[in-house]
Parts: C-alpha cells; sequence; structure tokens
C-alpha cells in the first residue's frame, strides 16, 4: 500500500523517471516553454523549481562553481546548466518562487491523455508586462495619496485653460 506516498511516479522505475525529468527540465530551459501531458508538467514543476532557486543562493565564488556541479548532478547536460546560470538566473533574481506556469491545452487525439503547456513565467512577452510593474515597490508616503491628488488636480487643470485659449484666439482671428 502507499499511504501517505504523495510522489507520482509516472507508471516507471526510479531510474527512468529521472532520465525523463532530467530531459524534461533541459529542455524547458533550453526552449523555456514544453508542451507535454498534464501529470509529467506537474512532476516538472516540483523538480525543476529548486534548481532555479538553487542559481539565485550564488555568493562567492566557490559557491558558484558548487551550484553548478549540484545542478549538472540533476540536468546532465551543460548547455542546459549555463542557460540557467547565465540567462535565467538574473531574470529570475526578484522573484521569491513560482518560476513555471502549467497551461491545460485539452486532451491529445491519440489516447485521450491531458496536454499541457509548462513555461518559465518571466520568459513569457504576453504576461511579463505586470512583473515588472509589480516588482517596483509602490512609493510611501506618510499622507495617504496627498501628494497625488495635487499633481492629479494642477494635470487636470491645466487642459481645461488650454482650450479656452485656443478658441479665444480662433474668435480673433475670426474678427
Amino acid at each position: 500500500m502507499r499511504h501517505g506516498d504523495k510522489v507520482n511516479n509516472l507508471g516507471r522505475k526510479k531510474a527512468h523517471r529521472e532520465a525523463l525529468l532530467a530531459n524534461l527540465a533541459s529542455q524547458l530551459i533550453v526552449h523555456k516553454r514544453i508542451v507535454t501531458t498534464l501529470a509529467k508538467a506537474k512532476v516538472l514543476r516540483t523538480y525543476v523549481e529548486p534548481l532555479i532557486t538553487k542559481t539565485k543562493k550564488v555568493e562567492n565564488e566557490l559557491q558558484i562553481s558548487h551550484q553548478h556541479r549540484v545542478v549538472f548532478s540533476y540536468l546532465q547536460d551543460k548547455a542546459a546548466v549555463k542557460e540557467l546560470f547565465t540567462v535565467i538566473a538574473p531574470k529570475v533574481a526578484g522573484r521569491p518562487g513560482g518560476y513555471t506556469r502549467i497551461i491545460k491545452l485539452g486532451i491529445r487525439v491519440g489516447d485521450n491523455a491531458e496536454t499541457a503547456l509548462i513555461e518559465l513565467v518571466d520568459f513569457n512577452e504576453i504576461y511579463g508586462n505586470n512583473v515588472v510593474k509589480a516588482a517596483e515597490p509602490a512609493k510611501k508616503t506618510r499622507r495617504a495619496g496627498g501628494s497625488r491628488k495635487k499633481a492629479a488636480a494642477s494635470e487636470e487643470a491645466a487642459p481645461e485653460v488650454a482650450p479656452a485659449e485656443e478658441s479665444n484666439t480662433e474668435e480673433k482671428a475670426a474678427e
């Protein structure tokens, strides 16, 4: 019985499952998004997110080489490890977790399996614009928006004056 065993074995033995996840993770890192089954995508998320976190915890030269070795032991792909440390790590440095997104795509025609797109969040151009704005902290004032109200009031007053001046110049030109 498998009471309390929450690992999805994906119908494979341990060595086969580790090889599968290493290959899926390296392809996700290189291509930034892949399409696979929903079950594999969910397991892959738990496999690749700690690896991305390991790239962020680098403080000195000894830790850099050690973290490279640790990540390489999981991925077994030099190109993916290099991409992870040089391209992905600087982009996710400000993110406190949640580096991947899973989007359900429907069922596959051949075997009726649920398919899903798993992608790295910071490399999506469609949803990426909101992340940059959220990273900048809002300006705090002691008064709740007092300076903002004054700035907004002065901006509203300025456009009202300008059209009135234009209408006066048009009337003078007509005379």
